[in-house]
């Protein structure tokens, strides 16, 4: 008997590109006389007290989710292998294996990140069905050039570092703009370079604070002697960036199921330092979630349709711990599988020596603004 029942779900942080894909996936399979069924809130859908709740997803219920962010089943950043049981920390994989069996599953597409595809993985170990789509405005996942949800953030931050040009032109101060980026400053680096930042500062390159401090005033004394020049700058930087000798800046330190303290507020501390050491005013905004959403750009549109329809067919030849792959510069893209292990086993962080002025950011480098 062919396959004839795949459940799909969508896990961690909520990116443009995850109801497209959905969306293709649905169509694909209905093309091909197989039923989808949603799994709502990401792998919690899938643990004891909750998986009795699905979506049963036809052509006609998804028929525009292409043109709309976020996700319509809910996510959540539930870790079965790492869950909480009253105080104590539990493995409750054996439930998700469990209800993948209940629901009469055939095949699992679940759509997230290293954390979400990272249970995959593990699942996928322990013998389920599973085939996964990359989505993560990092774009940090192995294996893959492209990842849901990239574009349309990296657009979004454009447009707000363009527009933070303006009020710092206008009142001559330093505007600092925070995006996110815990590992990888892949979103930082093109939104800063496309939205004309005079620094950008992205995790994996360490900056020294004296030295960012000297390149600003540099910049903005030459301004003061000539009024033809600019006297402000845009500071482009990733929540995950990491001062010289320092660590990372978290909203709280309390740690979620994968581990990860919530990142926030360098930003506001580069600011600080600005105000307090130079003469300059400056100001800071922390982009937060609304850079993840919104509609999705014309590129997830056609990566979300693309991936969809090629995890079908992965699960149609029975692919099991394979994840879709986009190779080369999306939308036309080689489309190929590989294996979860090798997406999810280290990240795709900024090759810096290529892409990156490490040595600008150190203390020891001449100033040239």
């Amino acid at each position: 008997m062919g396959l004839q029942r795949i459940g799909v779900l969508t896990g961690g942080g909520d990116a443009p590109g995850l109801n497209p894909a959905i969306r293709a996936l649905v169509w694909k399979g209905n093309e091909l006389g197989i039923e989808t069924v949603g799994i709502y809130d990401g792998w919690r859908g899938l643990m004891d007290g909750h998986a009795d709740e699905t979506w049963p997803l036809d052509h006609e219920t998804v028929r525009y989710w292409d043109l709309d962010g976020g996700t319509h089943l809910g996510s959540s950043r539930t870790n079965p292998f790492n869950s909480k049981q009253g105080d104590k920390k539990v493995d409750l994989s054996d439930q998700v294996l469990r209800n993948i069996e209940k629901l009469k599953l055939d095949a699992l597409v679940p759509i997230g990140g290293e954390d979400t595809l990272g249970v995959a993985a593990k699942l996928a170990a322990k013998g389920a069905p599973v085939v996964g789509i990359p989505k993560t405005i990092d774009k940090d996942l192995g294996g893959t050039d492209y990842t849901l949800g990239f574009d349309t953030s990296m657009r979004t931050c454009v447009d707000i570092i363009e527009r933070s040009r303006t009020p710092a032109g206008s009142h001559h101060w330093v505007q600092v703009v925070e995006v996110m980026g815990r590992h990888a400053g892949h979103l930082a680096l093109w939104s800063g370079l496309a939205g004309g930042a005079y620094i950008t500062l992205i995790p994996g390159a360490p900056f020294d604070v004296d030295r960012v401090l000297a390149l600003l005033k540099e910049r903005l004394e030459r301004g003061q002697k000539d009024r033809r020049l600019p006297r402000y700058a845009v500071l482009v930087v990733a929540e995950g960036a990491l001062p010289k000798g320092g660590h990372e800046i978290t909203l709280e330190q309390k740690l979620d199921a994968f581990g990860h303290a919530r990142l926030g507020g360098i930003g506001a501390w580069l600011s600080e330092q600005i105000r307090n050491k130079t003469s300059w005013d400056s100001r800071a905004v922390a982009l937060g979630h609304p850079q993840r959403g919104g509609t999705p750009s014309p590129i997830d549109r056609i990566m979300g349709h693309l991936f969809g329809s090629a995890a079908v067919d992965a699960c149609v030849k029975k692919e099991w711990g394979k994840m879709v792959s986009a190779k080369g510069i999306a939308p036309a893209c080689n489309i190929s599988l590989v294996n979860l292990d090798e997406a999810t086993k280290g990240l795709n962080l900024v090759d810096v020596k290529r892409h990156y002025n490490i040595e600008r950011y150190q203390a020891t480098r001449t100033i040239i603004a």
